[in-house]
């Protein structure tokens, strides 16, 4: 009797009482929901956790506290936001398939959506130019770096989001209130234009003519051999006039033998030329490294950007053109792709930079010795 018992209920599920064939649709489809719940929920918990662990990389280490790092501290704080108010809903709204909250949260939510969204890529649109002016222009943007430049430039971008995401609140609000759903409407073909172009299109296109540029620039530094030092028989020797296309550096641009010759001839004086020739050559190494990384690093946000961003705008553009019908299936997953591009943002900003990853290390050793 027990083992019939025991069969019985691996055969059925019990739903408010009543006995659910286990391999009925509708057992299916609450399985389904519950797995895109936790692949869902799973992906905003760890952009929860990833960007806030920027932003407190950056607050508690005194090393990062740049203004380079200022741009991707309010990067950060921004895909947070998308994590904590814009994701949690959308899985309620993609799950339940209905709006249950009212008309005035459903506005709320989807202005809040497009404000921080498109802050999010704007914000990349403004670390790309900050790169680009330290790279082509080290010298003099060295003293213009600064914290209120920084702040001008987060001020500026979360200005123009709210100015694309502002005006659908003058027609969308005090519709059809009974409404269970909540989506954005493609009933007005110059906003639609407007948004998609201000959102995305531009910046997509400064941010490539502004890789364009840096990647030609590196590959100039890299290419130029008054920056490299060379085999000469039995030393090292610097080109001349080599620092004055290494920026930062601190060596004369004068003939190297011809800074030998006035070494006073002795054996320790060029040896001390030599060990100061070197450590130049070294410093002009790292900072020709650490460009192309900048460069590389660049490179992969970008591609993530497109990836995570093109797929949605392009829908986006046709649906308000006409020239293709929106599905509410393939809107929710390329909307949630958008989405992934905030949990990507902080793996890519702090993967390649040696300080995060010891402001990580040091805030762990935290955690383990509470």
């Amino acid at each position: 009797m027990e083992q019939i018992l025991v069969v019985t209920l691996g055969a059925a599920n019990f739903t408010n009482g009543t006995v659910v064939p286990a391999n009925s649709p509708g057992s299916g489809l609450e399985v389904g929901k519950v797995v895109l719940v936790l692949i869902l929920g799973s992906l905003t918990l760890l952009t929860v956790l990833l960007n806030g662990g920027v932003m407190a990389a950056i607050c508690t280490t005194k090393k990062l506290h740049i203004p380079a790092n200022y741009l991707i501290c309010s990067l950060a704080a921004t895909d947070f936001l998308v994590a904590i108010l814009v994701m949690p809903l959308s899985i309620m709204y993609v799950v339940m398939g209905t709006w249950p909250l009212g008309q005035a949260i459903c506005e709320a939510w989807l202005s809040v959506d497009m404000t921080c969204c498109t802050c999010s890529i704007l914000h990349l649109c403004a670390i790309a130019l900050d790169r680009y002016w330290a790279i082509t222009n080290a010298v003099r943007y060295a003293y213009k770096r600064t914290a209120r430049r920084a702040c001008v430039m987060v001020g500026a971008v979360w200005a123009i989001s709210t100015l694309i995401s502002i005006p659908p609140l003058f027609w969308r609000y005090g519709g059809n209130s009974s409404s269970y759903h909540c989506i954005i409407k493609h009933d007005h073909i110059g906003y639609t234009l407007y948004s998609t172009v201000g959102a995305f299109y531009a910046p997509l296109a400064i941010i490539l003519a502004l890789y364009f540029r840096i990647f030609r620039v590196v590959k100039a530094l890299c290419q130029n051999r008054r920056c490299a030092w060379r085999p000469n028989s039995s030393r090292m020797s610097l080109n001349q006039n080599s620092l004055g296309h290494c920026p930062n550096s601190e060596l004369s641009t004068s003939d190297p033998t011809a800074d030998l010759s006035r070494a006073d001839g002795t054996p320790e004086a060029a040896t001390q030329l030599e060990t100061g020739r070197d450590r130049a050559g070294e410093r002009a190494r790292i900072y020709l490294s650490r460009e192309r990384k900048a460069a590389r690093t660049l490179g992969l946000i970008l591609g993530a950007f497109v990836l995570c961003w093109l797929p949605f705008f392009l829908k986006e553009l046709l649906v308000g053109l006409r020239l293709v019908n929106d599905s509410e299936l393939l809107s929710n997953a390329l909307t949630w792709l958008g989405y992934v591009n905030s949990l990507i943002n902080p793996l890519l900003y702090t993967s390649f930079n040696e300080d995060f990853k010891h402001a990580f290390r040091m805030m762990l050793r935290c955690k383990g010795h509470m």
